[in-house]
């Protein structure tokens, strides 16, 4: 079973890519209307693939990829619209650590998304196989991003250290490493 977070504020999109990928049979999948949701659900469901819509109110698709890559890293497949702004906002993913992308289809969707569907899950499939490690430079690189365009609220903070030379317990449970 491959397990597959989908992000779209869209609930008829949201519900077209749920029926793809169930109609597969080998997917566990949750569904997210928000980046908030999305995050929550990386970290309590811990999927293998997640796939983000671009634009979403709140935290959008983007401030999203970059908390996930910060936090947990693990494939994105990137669901954009294609316009200019989608066009640009693609990249930014790419160089943000997605690893593909789909344009989103216009007009009506539900009968342009059956013509994506041998597209959506080969990404899908071929994503679910790849390993993501957390480097150094990348992470470096998103927090720099993330500052440029504002998602981060705040640095984040130093060590706090043991007399031993170890991180205390508040500092482990806040993720502060």
């Amino acid at each position: 079973m491959i397990r597959l977070l989908i992000a779209d504020d869209s609930a008829l999109m949201r519900k077209l890519l749920e029926g793809i990928f169930r109609a597969e049979g080998d997917f566990d999948i949750r569904l997210a209307r928000n980046g908030s949701e999305a995050l929550e659900l990386v970290r309590s469901f811990d999927p293998q693939v997640v796939t983000l819509d671009v634009q979403m109110p709140g935290m959008d698709g983007l401030a999203c990829l970059g908390q996930i890559m910060l936090e947990a890293p693990r494939p994105v497949v990137m669901i954009s619209a294609l316009t200019e702004e989608g066009t640009e906002a693609t990249l930014e993913a790419m160089d943000l650590g997605a690893i593909d992308f789909v344009a989103k289809p216009g007009g009506a969707v539900s009968l342009e998304i059956d013509r994506l569907r041998p597209l959506l899950v080969e990404k899908v499939r071929a994503a679910a196989e790849v390993r993501i490690r957390p480097t150094l430079r990348l992470t470096e690189r998103i927090r720099h991003q993330m500052r440029g365009a504002g998602v981060m609220q705040r640095s984040p903070r130093p060590h706090r250290m043991t007399s031993t030379g170890g991180m205390t317990r508040a500092s482990r449970r806040r993720g502060w490493s």
